[in-house]
């Protein structure tokens, strides 16, 4: 029985949940539930037993002076609680920590128990993963859930992936069969640009959790982030003629494949959010689309002393089924119906 001291009776509460690792591509989705965390200054309740879930020669704790006192903070999994005001004031659970070594099945039923005490309507897991998308364009993020008619009420995407999962596909689904309703949002990093931070891709994950939570989040500086981090990527291309060529190869498909799209179901999403925020003061490897791990583009080599981005060269039009397998591409790396799964469901 988990017994819960000093949380108070909480508003419609939602678990939102990030783990480091194979489901957080360039850091995008810990990342996002850290600035709920930071902006609505979340108090942590609860932290899992480290002993129980990791392997600290994976995941190692780190050592740190205070008032030159020697502490160690070990890796796990933190509970915070915030309260989002408003006319209609709801709580989060917020859960962030780094995707367990060991006992999954024990470190899900752990976060059900803790979901089940605090009344949980809803769990959303964010997780984000590597794929073939432009740095130039909106970043894609697919919702998904297991459950069909949840699916068709929040218009999601019922999943349909088979293959390697992490953490994410796990939790949602012992959600699913607890009879917990589990969403999992999913942004599509570049996989050719995969280093973290990316602040573009936090900042997509976190206008779609407006959308589904139909809430208003404080953004603070990460519009600000994700266009200099835009313009960081847009310099780095100009400087390799084979990544601008590349860039324009995956400009071209993924315009060419949302053309049809262009109904006003994005438009309109747009301009809600706006309606929200006219008036308001604000107060490892990962998963890839084949469900291989990535490695970044951007590491140092000696054949490329700079660090820059070096992606394969798209395939030729004479080269019929030749594929480009950058091996970093995302798990879902194209979101769609089964894409954002990928990464890990």
């Amino acid at each position: 029985m988990i017994e819960l001291e000093g949380v108070p009776e909480l508003i419609d509460p939602v678990m939102v949940a990030a783990f480091e690792g194979w489901n957080d591509a360039g850091d995008a989705a810990s990342t996002a539930v850290a600035h709920l965390e930071r902006e609505w200054k979340g108090e942590v309740f609860a932290a899992l037993d480290a002993e129980d879930y990791y392997d600290f020669q994976v995941n190692r704790p780190t050592v740190w002076m205070d008032a030159g006192v020697r502490k160690i903070t070990w890796p796990t999994t933190r509970l915070s609680v915030v309260r989002v005001g408003g006319e209609k004031p709801r709580d989060l659970v917020l859960v962030r920590g780094i995707e367990p070594s060991m006992r999954w099945r024990s470190f899900c039923n752990e976060l059900l128990g803790f979901a089940h005490e605090l009344g949980v309507e809803l769990v959303v897991v964010l997780g984000a993963l590597l794929g073939d998308t432009p740095h130039t364009r909106p970043v894609p993020v697919s919702g998904v859930t297991s459950d069909s008619d949840l699916a068709q009420r929040m218009d999601l995407e019922e999943t349909k992936y088979e293959g390697p999962t992490g953490i994410v596909g796990v939790l949602q689904e012992a959600c699913t069969h607890a009879g917990v309703p589990a969403v999992s949002l999913w942004a599509a990093v570049p996989h050719y640009v995969s280093q973290p931070p990316n602040p573009k891709a936090t900042l997509a994950l976190l206008n779609r959790l407006e959308d589904l939570l139909d809430l208003r989040i404080p953004l603070g500086e990460l519009p600000e982030d994700a266009r200099a981090w835009q313009v960081g990527v847009d310099q780095l291309a100009a400087e390799d003629s084979e990544v601008a060529e590349y860039v324009q190869t995956l400009e071209e498909a993924r315009d060419t494949a949302e053309l049809p799209e262009a109904s006003g179901e994005a438009i309109a999403r747009e301009f809600e959010r706006y309606l929200r925020r006219r008036d308001v003061n604000p107060p490892g490897g990962h998963a890839t689309a084949d469900g291989s791990d990535g490695a970044s583009y951007l590491r140092d080599n000696p054949g490329n002393p700079a660090g820059k981005a070096r992606p394969p060269r798209p395939p030729r039009p004479d080269t019929p089924g030749s594929t480009e397998n950058s091996g970093d591409t995302g798990d879902s790396g194209n979101p769609g119906p089964d894409g954002e799964d990928t990464s890990e469901d």
